[in-house]
């Protein structure tokens, strides 16, 4: 006579799951040094303690690393999706100027590998660390014959606090004011279809190394926004330049009000992006990728000069009226 049918049998172990969840407990304590959930213990879902501000305003952000993904698993750079997943949240929650404080993560596979999850949450808790935003929680989903094999879906949402008065923004940008932007890793986790569709079609070769500069994970732009704040300067608004390239990211801002920017870039110096880029379409390019400029800041003219001696930050246009965002290399 049967026994009856078992989870396990149809793929999923609950048991292995809550194993993982402990395993991983050390790594999500890194992100809770300084910022604490409250009432931890019990909950089915996180709760944070706003009572030390004084008109909270909450942000939130969501997105993934795209097929980037698919790379990092073919390569083996678990670590690097984790740090992209955070990055790829985080940075937006950071242009509102909130503080981000709490972040959770969605991962679906077809079969629960410890290993390949503790190594993606550590990237996540390395990037999480160091913005002092707690991992907060999230999902794990064991999913055999919806997932395939040898792949991993990621998802993130970042939550953001600010105090109301301290939000940026963007309806005081005007003609004349300045934007100063700081470097890219490389195509950080955007484009990554037109990547993929390049190496494949013009059959680009490219060594370990190359690859591995290639993937580098998206760059965490906490700094800036804390060092123009420790500046006591207060930006018009920040932005991270993702899908859409400049044109897009920073025209969502303005060209509504009759605004545009007149950018000159420095030329990319990264010559595993440019075996890339000599493919693509050049015009396709700008609206694809950050084309070496990941954070940009639109700042008064009368305070340019304080941002430019932030390390990294470089002065790329300046506002006018156009209502057009126009993009070229400097010569």
């Amino acid at each position: 006579m049967s026994s009856g049918h078992t989870y396990k049998q149809s793929g999923v172990d609950i048991h292995e799951a809550a194993s993982l969840v402990d395993d991983i407990g050390v790594l999500v304590k890194r992100t809770q040094r300084n910022r604490k959930l409250a009432n931890p213990f019990g909950l089915f879902a996180a709760a944070y303690d706003l009572s030390g501000y004084k008109a909270p305003i909450i942000v939130t952000g969501c997105d993934g690393v795209g097929t980037k993904l698919e790379l990092l698993l073919e390569h083996d750079l678990l670590e690097v999706a984790g740090k992209d997943l955070v990055a790829m949240n985080v940075n937006d929650v950071l242009t509102t100027g909130a503080d981000p404080i709490m972040f959770l993560d969605y991962v679906g596979i077809p079969k629960i590998q410890k290993n390949q999850i503790t190594r993606i949450i550590a990237g996540m808790t390395d990037y999480l660390e160091a913005c002092d935003c707690i991992l907060a929680g999230g999902e794990t989903a064991e999913m055999p014959g919806m997932v395939p094999e040898g792949m991993v879906e990621l998802s993130g949402f970042a939550i953001g606090a600010a105090e109301k008065g301290d939000l940026l923004e963007p309806g005081t940008i005007e003609s004349g004011d300045i934007l100063i932007g700081w470097a890219s890793a490389g195509f950080h986790a955007n484009g990554f279809s037109l990547v993929r569709r390049i190496l494949t079609s013009e059959n680009v070769k490219l060594s370990a190394e190359e690859m591995t500069k290639l993937l580098l994970p998206t760059l965490l732009y906490h700094e800036q926004p804390k060092a123009l704040k420790t500046a006591g300067i207060r930006p018009k608004a920040m932005a991270h330049i993702t899908g859409g390239g400049l044109p897009e990211n920073l025209g969502r801002m303005f060209l509504k009000r009759g605004l545009g920017a007149a950018l000159q870039i420095p030329f990319w110096e990264n010559d595993v992006v440019q075996k890339v880029l000599r493919h693509a379409n050049p015009a396709d390019a700008f609206d694809t990728f950050n084309m070496g400029i990941g954070w940009v800041a639109i700042v008064s003219p009368n305070d340019a000069a304080r941002v430019l001696e932030i390390p990294g930050a470089v002065q790329i246009g300046e506002m006018n009226s156009t209502a057009e965002v126009k993009v070229e290399i400097k010569a």
